[in-house]
């Protein structure tokens, strides 16, 4: 099958695809890893709204494609950044997600994000305020019978004086959590309002902080995910964590070798690329479950490159990757997005995003992609 497809001139070439689709596997609660996919949202095209407004959420199509990930027994990380929470969704939708999803899905493997994102970091005054925010969504969350992921607070970084500010909150808001939660240590390449957090710039010092909030609340941690975009970083904050505290990869560059781990220990993954990869997450984790490294490696290395793509600086608008890849799968009809970020990025980003999928066999259904393919090109003036 092929396509013509336009070069950064705008000059066309035809382009062959040649990937056969991955044929997604069963995880099962034995398998070799825990993987949570951060998934999307998909907006309502219909809906009368606009980016400074309320999302308008196409729920129908967003518990479609939460059922087909928990149908290969991934995990649902929900409302989480690439949903477009704090950048779309708003903690009211938000939490009409966590509710829903919860209701619908009932058995599966779900993980909520919990924040302070209904208070505007410029009207919080003190660390009271948002210990108290954070409370209100821990509450809420729970009410429906929700688990945690605790996510940063950008409220948090603003008011926070010193890593003892973030050990008494962490503390304070864990105390208050009726099941171990996931830590969410995000850096700032993601959200430019987190930089400092845990209260230094100095990655020595902010390890030694969140370990410290760790082992002093280690019955109310499941594990941490850390998302840094730096493997080593990653490695040594896993070394240094107490017996039973999971480590899940957040880094969406380096998580097939964080994945299979080294003789000291391995990443579990929570990761926004693995919505779009999550055929292949699944089944190259069945194949590790099996021992069959090398299978593992073959499946989940090769995509890497479109990881790095779809992730590229400004990292925070890798959702429209994300999102541009689900519209040409089929899981939506339209490709557009809350706060309208489907314009966030450039028609040769599109254009690879497309090439490097296809190499990957990550286009399930070729014929509907090449079609959706050709419509964003009319759209661009090709």
């Amino acid at each position: 099958m092929k396509i013509q497809l336009p070069d950064t001139q705008g000059v066309l070439h035809p382009y062959q695809l040649t990937g056969t689709p991955v044929t997604p596997s069963k995880l099962t609660e034995n398998s070799a890893r825990v993987l949570y996919s951060a998934a999307h949202v998909v907006s309502d095209p219909f809906g009368d709204h606009d980016p400074t407004g309320p999302a308008k959420v196409d729920w129908n199509k967003t518990m479609e494609f939460r059922h087909y990930l928990a149908g290969m027994g991934m995990g649902i990380a929900e409302a989480m950044d690439t949903a477009q929470r704090g950048m779309g969704l708003d903690w009211n939708g938000a939490l009409e997600l966590i509710r829903r999803t919860k209701e619908e899905l009932p058995d599966a493997l779900v993980a909520n994000g919990c924040g302070t994102d209904h208070l505007d970091p410029a009207d919080a005054r003190d660390l009271d305020d948002v210990r108290r925010a954070y409370l209100e969504q821990v509450d809420a969350i729970q009410a429906v019978g929700g688990r945690l992921i605790l996510m940063a607070s950008r409220a948090l970084a603003r008011v926070a004086q010193s890593p003892e500010d973030y050990i008494t909150i962490y503390s304070d808001v864990l105390n208050a959590c009726d099941q171990p939660v996931i830590l969410h240590w995000l850096g700032d390449m993601f959200d430019p309002q987190l930089a400092g957090y845990w209260g230094s710039d100095n990655f020595a010092d902010t390890l030694d902080t969140v370990v410290q909030i760790i082992e002093a609340n280690v019955a109310k941690v499941d594990g941490i995910k850390i998302s840094l975009l730096d493997a080593d970083k990653e490695v040594q904050l896993r070394r240094r964590l107490p017996e039973g505290v999971k480590m899940y990869t957040g880094d969406d560059f380096n998580y097939p070798e964080l994945i299979e781990g080294d003789e000291q220990g391995h990443s579990h993954a929570l990761l926004g690329i693995f919505d779009p990869l999550a055929p292949a997450a699944a089944y190259a984790v069945s194949k590790l479950s099996e021992g069959d490294t090398r299978s593992f490696r073959d499946t989940l290395d090769p995509t890497v490159p479109l990881a790095r793509h779809i992730f590229r600086a400004p990292t925070q608008y890798y959702k429209t990757g994300v999102v541009f890849l689900a519209w040409l799968n089929g899981f939506q009809d339209h490709f557009i997005m809350l706060n309208g970020a489907q314009s966030t990025r450039s028609l040769p980003y599109f254009t690879d995003c497309f090439k490097m999928a296809d190499g990957c066999g990550l286009l399930r259904d070729p014929d509907l992609a090449v079609e959706r393919m050709g419509a964003m090109l009319k759209l661009y003036g090709v």
